[in-house]
């Protein structure tokens, strides 16, 4: 966590104003909440559309905060406090934290893609973590904010950054890859999130592969070797480049997945993997981390180390079982098309359940073509391997209407009302059956894995 006086915030910021007797002053975290403040840290108010937290400086100071910044376009700054003044505060806090990165000679792995980030980023620290001091994306600290409040939040003593990079729209990438300036940068793959924004999945592709922006002239590039919109793509970028996917066109290829309750084994070039989690698709999660692990020269016995003790970020593929026995996999936190349907082929392969049920929610960010991508979902799942689809939420119903195609009308049931939903997932499923609850985090479905608890 950044530990410096403040005439030296003052010049990491290029900050001007702070009153000398203040210089020595020593700062031991940064916060953007007032309601937050501890003892000692630097406020730093942000200003956005329907917010300003300027309004809230002279309270934090109050409330013990060691000194504030103050944007020079806002007017009645504290007086007789420890106020920095600075151009605009967001573009300080992200130079604080460029500055801070910088003096710590960290190393960097950033990681970006429209699914499976999350996941990939705790692969990859807890990987690395067997060898190295590592520090990581906590929550949704993804983006322009979130990412340099990583930053700054890093210990002195670390070796190795694992940063999440996130996006809603073109440029948002670009900016984070140059401000941690990694040393190397995973694509997990290229889904459907954000064609609102972005308008095509070529669009997307173009908006991740920003993550090379700022990437170090000797990094290294891992990514999904199976889409087609990167091959093309990074095929002239001068850097190292190790991909990894289905097959051995990757580099990195799995063999023999087998998948259990308690989590998933594979093998890649005759070593045995396991990872405590489920699902194809985070088998690729965990070649992306085995890759990074190979490029700072981790060996294979840490690998596996790593891989098994893995530790998520909850509210994806969390598997849970109820008093009564019900298994639930609370997959909650967020959805897109590539994600829904790997989460219910997961679900149609795992056996030794008496009955599976899907719970599926809205898909948000999806554009113009959202009814299509829902009907799709619904119309994709098997009904031989799945007895019952429950859907939520006004797109949720095109979902039913896809599933309507294949299952017989009593095994699907489209809900509005998440304690109906609940009330009737409690008499359809119990001991020895297994629910899958997933949609975009805007649909809070875990307040069904709840209920159901």
């Amino acid at each position: 966590m950044i530990k410096r006086s403040l005439k030296e915030i003052q010049e990491m910021v290029n900050g001007r104003g702070l009153d000398s007797k203040y210089e020595n002053n020593v700062i031991e975290q940064v916060i953007i909440d007032s309601r937050k403040v501890v003892k000692g840290s630097l406020f730093i108010p942000i200003a956005g559309e329907n917010f300003n937290g300027h309004r809230f400086a002279a309270q934090a100071l109050l409330d013990g905060a060691g000194a504030a910044l103050w944007s020079e376009k806002e007017k009645n700054p504290p007086q007789n406090k420890p106020v920095i003044f600075v151009e605009d505060t967001l573009k300080a806090l992200q130079l604080l934290a460029q500055n801070y990165k910088e003096q710590l000679q960290v190393k960097v792995v950033g990681v970006t893609g429209s699914n499976g980030k999350t996941t990939t980023k705790d692969l990859i620290a807890s990987v690395l973590s067997t060898a190295y001091q590592v520090h990581k994306t906590k929550g949704n600290f993804n983006n322009h904010i979130g990412l340099p409040l990583t930053l700054l939040a890093m210990p002195e003593s670390v070796d190795i950054a694992v940063l999440e990079m996130g996006m809603s729209s073109k440029g948002e990438i670009e900016l984070l890859s140059k401000l941690a300036k990694p040393d190397i940068a995973v694509i997990t793959n290229i889904g459907e999130s954000h064609l609102m924004d972005l308008g095509s999945r070529e669009g997307i592709a173009d908006a991740k592969l920003e993550i090379v922006s700022g990437l170090n002239s000797s990094g290294e590039l891992i990514y999904i070797g199976d889409e087609p919109l990167l091959q093309e793509r990074v095929k002239d970028l001068p850097f190292k480049k190790t991909t990894f996917g289905d097959g051995d066109r990757n580099d990195l290829y799995p063999d023999e997945i087998l998948q259990k309750t308690g989590g998933t084994s594979f093998k890649v070039n005759g070593s045995e993997y396991s990872i405590p989690i489920l699902g194809k698709h985070n088998v690729y999660n965990a070649l992306a981390a085995i890759a990074a692990a190979k490029h700072f020269g981790l060996s294979e016995e840490k690998i596996r180390e790593g891989l098994s003790c893995l530790e998520m970020t909850g509210m994806r593929l969390e598997m849970t079982k109820t008093e009564s026995g019900l298994s639930i996999i609370n997959d909650a936190y967020n959805a897109s098309p590539t994600s829904m349907k790997a989460a219910v082929k997961l679900m149609e392969d795992l056996d030794g359940y008496i009955k599976k049920v899907v719970v599926l929610g809205d898909m948000l960010e999806l554009g113009d073509h959202e009814e299509f991508f829902h009907t799709e979902v619904g119309r994709e799942i098997n009904h031989t391997a799945i007895d019952y689809v429950y859907t939520f939420g006004k797109l949720g119903a095109y979902i039913a209407n896809g599933a309507l195609k294949n299952f017989l009308p009593e095994k699907v049931k489209h809900y509005e009302d998440k304690q109906e939903l609940i009330a009737d997932l409690k008499q359809t499923a119990g001991k020895g059956d297994l629910i899958l609850v997933k949609a975009s985090r805007g649909m809070r479905l875990e307040e069904v894995v709840e209920g159901l608890k």
